[in-house]
């Protein structure tokens, strides 16, 4: 699949800024499935300075900073790239889900994903919760497929009901959530039990209903998680539709969550109270057979 991904974050402020530093991740990474044919970032008020870093985590940072007075912001990221089908591990790399823990616990480089972060603290809790799914002795591949349809089947997508604030044990609680918020949910459990998951951050082609015309813009972020498999690599889950990420799914960047990976993040002088909107539009390019689009599924 080839795609367009236009991506728009506009701010108006209520009085003017005067400067702002920021920094944006909004370029899909560079992946052996996902090649980046081009991209370009347009930035309105025009930045006194730019620049491009790799964070700790390998994800792609766009440093910018305005220098003159403005009343909004603009930043778009287009980019047209070509996603592959992913690799998937063969079954006889799928131990018990406990000699994963046992690998994990002797693995430095995967430490920081099965610790607590800013977004996700390991509790009692989640581990009761994802539990069921990982009884002793069932293989990692069963187990995971499990939780994951499990957080699908047993939970409510509201927009309305979470923040960026929302504690994950009250979206456990509650049932209910986004992207976001099963993310967290999933690797919380993962953690808790001792395995090594980190978040996901990127974009899902949607459809739109049958019948209907595709709206520009009307398409959003989207949030997933990747578990280590050991001896052979990261796999990963989407547990708000249950399941594999595949050539419809594009990756921006990962972390240990949420915090790794914003879109657009920054500080400024003035501007007080701000309106924001963003826009996402995911668009196939080229003559992709129309009839294998519409297996794919709605992104939420």
């Amino acid at each position: 699949m080839r795609y367009c991904v236009r991506h728009t974050t506009r701010y108006d402020y209520a009085s003017p800024v005067s400067l702002c530093h920021n920094e944006a991740r909004v370029t899909p990474r560079e992946l052996p499935w996902q090649k980046v044919e081009s991209t370009e970032l347009l930035i309105e008020p025009r930045p006194a300075i730019a620049s491009e870093r790799v964070d700790f985590f390998g994800n792609r940072v766009t440093r910018f900073s305005i220098q003159e007075v403005h009343t909004r912001l603009s930043v778009t990221a287009l980019t047209r790239l070509h996603i592959q089908g992913r690799p998937r591990p063969p079954r006889d790399v799928d131990d018990d889900w406990q000699s994963a823990t046992s690998h994990a616990a002797r693995a430095p480089e995967l430490r920081q994903f099965q610790l607590d972060s800013p977004f996700i603290v390991r509790e009692p809790a989640l581990r009761a919760f994802a539990s069921p799914s990982f009884p002793v002795g069932r293989s990692l591949l069963e187990a995971l497929e499990n939780f994951n349809r499990r957080i699908f089947e047993t939970f409510t997508y509201d927009p309305d009901f979470s923040t960026l604030a929302t504690p994950i044990l009250k979206v456990l609680q509650a049932r209910r959530g986004v992207c976001q918020d099963f993310a967290h949910l999933m690797i919380g459990g993962l953690r808790s039990l001792g395995l090594s998951a980190r978040y996901v951050s990127g974009y899902l082609e949607t459809l739109p209903p049958p019948g209907q015309p595709r709206l520009i813009g009307a398409d959003a972020s989207h949030a997933w998680i990747a578990v280590h498999v050991p001896n052979w690599g990261w796999l990963e889950y989407d547990p708000t539709n249950g399941s594999l990420p595949g050539d419809r799914h594009i990756i921006l960047g990962w972390g240990r969550d949420y915090g790794d990976v914003p879109p657009l993040t920054g500080i400024m002088n003035g501007g007080g109270a701000h309106k924001l909107d963003v826009e996402v539009d995911v668009e196939p390019q080229g003559d992709d057979d129309e009839n294998a689009r519409q297996g794919a599924l709605n992104g939420i």
